[in-house]
């Protein structure tokens, strides 16, 4: 009888133990749905991840923002957009406003603003866009305890082309390459850009610098020099190297030009610093490798006149391949670096718009 008593009892604990549990559970549960019904109470998005311009030109970089309808308005809601670097530990500030105040940053002072297509538009406007501008950007909205974020890319419409100076091939530091790309009217290409100028055919058998401190060369013909005539083709990657005492080459990176590049007709043939003086009488300047490369690639331009440039170096540009003048392929040829007395060129000279 004992027994009896003492198993009803025990029941009885247990199952008040498991009533008290069931209640604290049910009570989770209901917290944890009414979570879920509210949802975020901000969203952002953006309808276009790739913006596509060219230098000069101006791009509008889409982001827009959903905020709960119930929450009224935000006086100190806080749109922010800034520039990610190639190693993702960094970002550069671009724009940022707050009701009315606003304000732009660095290299952006006065040439960025947001669209303002409506209250929740946070569309940026970039005009007379950089070489430097190439690159992905994240828009952040932050109201309140919300925020939100998307990355929007923009791509510019140009060319690489692979460079090294007057003293010969892989002489360059990372520090070197930079100088000597800006110097012809460029910018160190990235690697995306690289990676679309091979899916284009571009073929080179010499490693050069990128932006993000990479090493690397395009092959579309496998061959024996360049990695193996039993390899695929591919963009060959040496990996980071150090930026001050490794040397390579370098691959640039060029877009639109304001201005007219042409061929100096002019009897005879020029030395160096003739040319240099010719091109200045015609209200000129001699112009740039960069300059040839995206006239040839983005103007179609075709000249089979060996000429003089800026750095020193002879070149000509072909798009229409025939005998005599590049015969297998549309390329800009190099007939190397001359010894700056020798008087057996023409010259190629640029006249800017400004």
């Amino acid at each position: 009888m004992n027994a009896l008593l003492l198993f009803a009892l025990f029941s009885l604990s247990i199952a008040q133990n498991f009533d008290e549990a069931y209640s604290d559970l049910e009570s989770y549960n209901l917290r944890t749905i009414y979570i879920t019904e509210n949802g975020p109470k901000l969203t952002v998005m953006t309808d276009q991840a790739k913006v596509i311009s060219r230098r000069g030109g101006n791009a509008t970089l889409p982001c827009r923002f959903q905020r709960d309808p119930t929450t009224g308005p935000n006086p100190k809601l806080r749109i922010k957009w800034t520039k990610l670097t190639s190693d993702y530990l960094r970002e550069v500030d671009v724009f940022v406003a707050m009701g009315y105040h606003k304000r732009s940053y660095g290299k952006f002072h006065g040439r960025v603003h947001l669209q303002g297509d409506g209250d929740n538009d946070a569309s940026l406007v970039i005009n007379e866009i950089t070489l430097e501008d190439y690159g992905r950007y994240k828009c952040e909205v932050i109201d309140g305890l919300e925020d939100g974020t998307v990355v929007v890319s923009l791509d510019l419409q140009g060319v690489v082309f692979p460079y090294f100076p007057r003293f010969g091939r892989y002489n360059m530091n990372f520090h070197d390459a930079e100088k000597a790309c800006v110097d012809q009217d460029a910018v160190v290409a990235s690697f995306d850009q690289l990676y679309d100028a091979w899916r284009g055919g571009m073929d080179w058998c010499n490693a050069g610098w990128l932006s993000d401190g990479s090493v690397q060369y395009p092959i579309t013909k496998p061959r024996e020099p360049c990695g193996g005539r039993n390899t695929v083709p591919g963009v060959r990657n040496y990996g980071k190297r150090d930026k001050d005492k490794h040397r390579y080459d370098v691959f640039c990176f060029t877009s639109n030009y304001n201005g007219r590049f042409y061929y100096l007709v002019r009897p005879g043939k020029l030395t160096y610093d003739e040319a240099v003086q010719a091109c200045q009488r015609d209200g000129a300047e001699i112009a740039k490798v960069g300059q040839m490369y995206a006239a040839w690639k983005l103007l179609g331009f075709d000249r089979c006149d060996a000429g003089w440039l800026a750095d020193g170096s002879v070149r000509y540009p072909i798009t229409r391949p025939r005998r005599r003048c590049s015969p297998d392929e549309a390329a800009v040829r190099f007939s190397g670096f001359p010894d700056r007395k020798h008087k057996l060129y023409g010259v190629y000279c640029f006249k800017g718009n400004n």
